[in-house]
């Protein structure tokens, strides 16, 4: 018997084509875990990238003439369906996740192999005579043409010896390569009947193993009978990787992935799950990227193609409170962008983004925010889009009550209280309050002006101007006056004071402070000794002066209860005129949470000099 020439199973460069841009959508916040190479891959909040395959290999449709001999056991029907006409043996190659009971097994598992399937059918050429009887025999089983082709893929044939070899039909010089395709074999056994689904059967496993490009199964007419010749072509050696477009993925993490093949031939399955962990290392980090391409090229080097979303450009899009609609907004976009660490040509992170997210809700001016990733054209990048909701910027309120006075009279205790704030000033996220407390002899007007990042500093810096005057009672401190007489204290106090982040967890504050104090009777008279004569200021004047440099430097650990903390504060008092107050003050404050058993213990350590 020829050998039949016409069936070939074999496999081709795995290439992947470039990922749909209109395939990214915005998905639910949760990443799920890593999915397998070929099938959708990344979906999550903001992406969902689904890489689709065409048919790696047309179908092949060749022509040979196969002559099967009578076998003792086995039942040949001869017609000219066998003996005058040639069989067309169709074989196709795809790369897909069959979900057919027969394959499903082998497929599931790894979803980079190959999936072969043969079939024969017969040419439509007008039938010889003498087919007749066979064909109506077949119409009167209840079958047409697809009916009897089916028919004769059951039909079985005695196969005497099953063999594996190379492309050329010599032994294998690599007898593990050889014992690896007959342990793949389960229906192809010496002395069995076989049909050709068992034996495509048998291809699809030699090619699941991983360690094949191609396999054949070639049928040879011998003295003891046919005899079944797998002839199988090994993948190459793995002699080295080349990846491109991986700009943040370690080249140690890839170097670890493909060490343990070098010098060996190269498994498909193994390639498959050093694919899966690449891509799971991107999802773990919620970065948008993945493998988008693998080719074996000869001398056994890999190249691999990444596909990174690195952001194209980042927009800020106001929507109405109420319909949720696209608006006009009153705050600046660059004040909202420069609060991202995400900026342009990065790979896009949703980790990063949810930080980002966060980082714009703790300015306090924005409702809502949420961050949506579109395809920017067939550039491969992506577009940001900060969708926000903005709060009222501010407003006045008012209010009143009684207080436990320290006076007599019909409006002795009462207290009024007067703000405006105003949370988002020019639209730069600046902070103007104003507030002014009133009583029957006690009151309070304050002025605090905050920018919580100076304009231009790429240092983060905020600056806080602060005017304070207040008249305090001070019989507490001084006691009581002749006659039941009040005694009031004065303090105009005016300072700016500036702090930025020092390091990780470290911030630092410096200032200036000037406060203006003197004490005044009920009539508003100044007064420099109270009714024992002791002096009233440090000068012995009506008031006392006093310009204060302020330093400060505040650790926080991770910021939860019982973390550790420690406040380091400075204060220094400069004598610009000869009877401005002159003074040092050091204070230090530590705190340390201990756990033990189920306990915490916080111990604290306060230091002032």
């Amino acid at each position: 018997m020829p050998q039949n020439e016409s069936v070939r199973f074999t496999s081709s460069l795995l290439k992947i084509p470039s990922l749909p841009s209109q395939q990214l959508k915005k998905q639910p916040s949760h990443p799920p875990p890593p999915l397998p190479f070929f099938s959708h891959i990344l979906n999550s909040q903001l992406a969902n990238t689904v890489i689709s395959f065409t048919n790696f290999i047309d179908s092949l449709i060749t022509r040979s003439r196969l002559h099967v001999p009578r076998t003792p056991g086995i039942r040949i029907r001869r017609s000219n369906l066998f003996a005058n006409s040639p069989l067309t043996c169709l074989a196709s190659l795809t790369l897909t996740r069959s979900t057919d009971s027969a394959h499903s097994e082998s497929h599931i598992k790894s979803p980079i192999l190959c999936s072969a399937s043969l079939s024969l059918s017969q040419p439509a050429e007008p039938a010889a005579p003498g087919s007749e009887a066979l064909v109506t025999q077949q119409k009167g089983s209840g079958g047409g043409g697809a009916h009897s082709a089916s028919r004769h893929d059951e039909e079985r044939v005695l196969i005497s010896e099953v063999l594996v070899r190379n492309k050329d039909g010599e032994e294998l010089e690599r007898k593990d390569l050889e014992a690896e395709a007959v342990a793949a074999l389960k229906a192809c056994r010496a002395n069995s009947a076989l049909t050709v689904r068992e034996v495509q059967e048998d291809v699809h496993r030699i090619i699941d193993s991983g360690y094949f490009c191609s396999c054949m199964p070639v049928a040879v007419d011998t003295r003891d009978g046919i005899r079944l010749v797998f002839q199988v072509e090994p993948n190459q050696e793995f002699h080295g990787l080349v990846c491109e477009g991986a700009s943040v993925l370690p080249a140690k993490f890839l170097e670890d992935a493909f060490r343990d093949g070098y010098g060996k031939v190269v498994n498909i399955r193994h390639l498959d799950d050093v694919i899966t962990s690449i891509n799971g290392w991107y999802m773990e980090r919620g970065l948008f990227g993945l493998v988008s391409g693998v080719e074996i090229l000869s001398g056994g080097i890999i190249r691999l193609q990444v596909a990174e979303a690195e952001v194209n450009n980042i927009s800020i899009r106001f929507l109405d409170r109420k319909t949720g609609e696209p608006t006009k907004g009153k705050t600046k976009p660059e004040t909202i962008l420069r609060q991202l660490t995400t900026k342009k040509g990065q790979v896009y992170s949703m980790l990063q983004g949810k930080r980002d997210v966060d980082t714009v809700l703790t300015m306090g001016i924005m409702e809502d925010v949420s961050i949506i990733p579109q395809p920017a054209g067939d550039t491969g990048k992506v577009d940001l889009v900060m969708n926000v909701v903005e709060r009222p910027s501010g407003g006045f309120s008012a209010g009143g009550g009684i207080s436990s006075g320290i006076t007599s009279g019909p409006l002795s205790g009462l207290i009024g209280s007067f703000t405006y704030s105003h949370r988002n000033v020019f639209g730069r996220n600046q902070k103007l309050n104003i507030s002014l407390e009133r009583g029957q002899i006690d009151s309070i007007f304050r002025i605090n002006y905050t920018d919580p990042w100076i304009q231009g500093d790429d240092k983060r810096t905020s600056r806080t101007i602060m005017v304070q005057n207040s008249r305090t009672p001070g019989n507490l401190v001084h006691g009581n006056q002749p006659g039941n007489t009040s005694l009031t204290i004065g303090r105009v106090i005016a300072g700016v004071e500036f702090s930025r982040p020092l390091r990780p967890k470290w911030s630092g504050t410096a200032g200036l402070i000037f406060q203006h104090a003197g004490a005044r009777d009920e009539k508003g008279n100044p007064i420099i000794k109270d009714h024992y004569s002791s002096p009233l200021t440090a000068s012995g004047k009506t008031h006392d002066d006093m310009l204060l440099a302020k330093f400060e430097s505040v650790y926080t650990g991770s910021g939860d209860h019982g973390s550790s903390m420690f406040v380091l504060n400075v204060e220094q008092g400069l004598p610009l005129w000869p009877e401005w107050l002159f003074f040092n003050r050091v204070n230090a404050r530590a705190r340390k949470g201990i756990e033990i058993g189920p306990a915490l213990f916080l111990v604290r350590c306060i230091r002032s000099v």
